[in-house]
């Protein structure tokens, strides 16, 4: 499984987190099969649009599934680590979709309003 994981502030329009997610894609070669954000971002309305325009399933990533997969992490953001008390939040929340042997495929790209990472599961 391809996960792409993201990390957004409020009001992050579908345009922006489409156009991450389809640059993450060609930065790999590979589509994703599932998003990944932090629960508390799950019902924002730009990532829903971005998801129905791009077909595509989302999952909420809980607090402690992100925490827990920090330390496979290899980009840190003092900035999220102060807000959220995790150093990585797209990056986290590839990882903890795609699994425990998951790996990074494409760190962290940033845009003004979003972050992009993807993972690879092992079945995938």
């Amino acid at each position: 499984m391809i996960v792409a994981g993201l990390g957004l502030r409020s009001g992050c329009g579908a345009g922006e987190i489409i156009d991450l997610i389809n640059g993450a894609q060609a930065r790999c070669g590979r589509r994703a099969d599932l998003v990944a954000v932090p629960a508390f971002r799950y019902r924002e309305a730009g990532l829903q649009a971005a998801m129905a325009r791009l077909g595509l399933d989302v999952r909420a990533i809980t607090p402690d599934e992100l925490l827990a997969a920090q330390p496979r992490c290899v980009t840190r953001s003092a900035r999220a680590q102060a807000a959220l008390g995790v150093a990585s939040v797209a990056e986290g929340c590839a990882l903890a979709a795609a699994g425990g042997t998951a790996r990074l495929i494409v760190p962290r790209l940033t845009g003004p309003h979003a972050t992009c990472a993807m993972a690879q599961g092992e079945d995938a």
